[in-house]
């Protein structure tokens, strides 16, 4: 959370119509230093409350022509705290009609308009991270479910409806795990597969759970993400798409990799392959799963091999995905790095693993995901057998 001074530094700079980086260069300027001290990303950190400017902040408040105590001043907070799933959702069944009251008709052009809202949520996460869109994604989240419950519709269009509110808990669950928020993630995964079972889209209800399953063997409960992954891909199978299947093994093998299992999940990363192999121009898939592809497929393979300690294989498929990657997804970029940063320090590269460390601390800051967070503690981590080189040093103390 962004301290009262951060967020005041932030103010003022936009009042100036300063870039951080102009900020930092009037810092050092104010304080007759050479050699800038002081750089954008130590502005970005004042801002974001990761550092308090104790010495620096007469210059500071110089450079910006305001007095410390403006900087000081405590600030009311710019928005409600962040909402949890319990605020917006009954404690009862949340999909339970409304017998008491009726609202409007709702026909096949709503589901339609949340439709394309769904959508739009699900591409806004392709360049924006949980921080951002945790608020909007529970809203729609809300609202969907509101529609469902105080409309007044036809069996039809209460499946399409239920199916859509499927759809929505899925990208409002993986929103709320990459912010950090795991406990309404799994309470939203599973209001997710309880519409999609009523829907009775056993491919969105196994998507859902593999989700979850994935959240689940990240976060410590590696047996019950093993359980959840398997359950997933046998209750979908064999009706599911040949690209839901794979995704559904790809999340078998991640599963079993993070449960320490390196044979199962080998198994699967090869089960994973002959299904996406079977699809086709006409085989049909949902649109959600426009993003699964061979490449996701090597970034998995790759991630597993990372995992397993197992760099000869990880690093040139890592270079490979990174060598076509758009680097306007700087998340996915930040974590695709922090993976190939662990696996040059496996490999005994640590000059290079620290190279790569820098650029993933860099791109980490810009974006406010728990993932990459997560990760750049994980790779820091691995960086510390490598202290005595004098690269990998500079990494760390730079990080501490």
């Amino acid at each position: 959370m962004r301290s009262s001074i951060g967020a005041n530094i932030r103010r003022e700079r936009d009042r100036c119509g300063w870039s951080q980086e102009r900020l930092a260069h009037e810092i050092c300027r104010g304080a007759g230093v050479m050699g800038g001290p002081v750089g954008r990303q130590e502005v970005s950190r004042w801002e974001k409350g990761k550092r308090t400017p104790r010495q620096w902040l007469p210059f500071i408040a110089a450079a910006l022509g305001v007095s410390e105590d403006v900087l000081k001043e405590p600030r009311e907070v710019d928005e409600p705290p962040l909402p949890t799933l319990a605020d917006y959702l009954p404690d009862s069944d949340p999909l339970a009609p409304l017998s008491a009251r009726e609202g409007r008709r709702v026909g096949l052009r709503e589901v339609g308009d949340l439709q394309e809202r769904v959508h739009g949520l699900r591409l806004a996460d392709d360049v924006l991270a949980g921080g951002d869109l945790i608020r909007p994604a529970l809203r729609e989240l809300r609202a969907a479910v509101r529609v469902y419950k105080e409309g007044s519709h036809s069996e039809e269009v209460g499946r399409a409806l239920l199916g859509q509110i499927g759809e929505l808990a899925q990208i409002a669950g993986w929103i709320a795990s990459d912010a950090g928020q795991h406990a309404d993630a799994e309470r939203v995964y599973r209001l997710g597969m309880s519409a999609a079972m009523q829907a009775d889209d056993r491919t969105l209800a196994a998507n859902l759970a593999g989700s979850l399953a994935y959240q689940l063997s990240n976060t410590g409960r590696e047996a019950e993400g093993v359980r959840l992954a398997r359950a997933a891909l046998e209750g979908a199978w064999p009706e599911a798409p040949p690209k839901a299947r794979a995704l559904y093994l790809d999340r078998v093998a991640w599963a079993h990799t993070r449960a320490g299992e390196a044979q199962p999940a080998m198994r699967a990363l090869g089960e994973a392959g002959e299904a996406l192999a079977a699809d086709s121009a006409g085989a049909e898939s949902p649109a959600y799963l426009y993003w699964v592809d061979a490449g996701e497929l090597q970034v998995m393979e790759s991630r597993v091999h990372t995992e397993l300690r197992r760099p000869l294989r990880a690093v040139p498929l890592l270079r490979d995905v990174l060598s076509r990657y758009d680097a306007t997804h700087t998340r996915e970029l930040a974590l695709y790095l922090s993976w190939l940063a662990v696996a040059l320090a496996d490999a005994n590269e640590p000059e290079e693993a620290a190279a790569t460390a820098e650029r993933v601390i860099t791109l980490s800051e810009a974006v406010t995901s728990d993932r990459t967070a997560e990760r750049v503690r994980v790779v820091l981590e691995r960086l510390e057998g490598h202290r005595d080189v004098p690269e990998v040093r500079a990494v760390l103390d730079g990080a501490a």
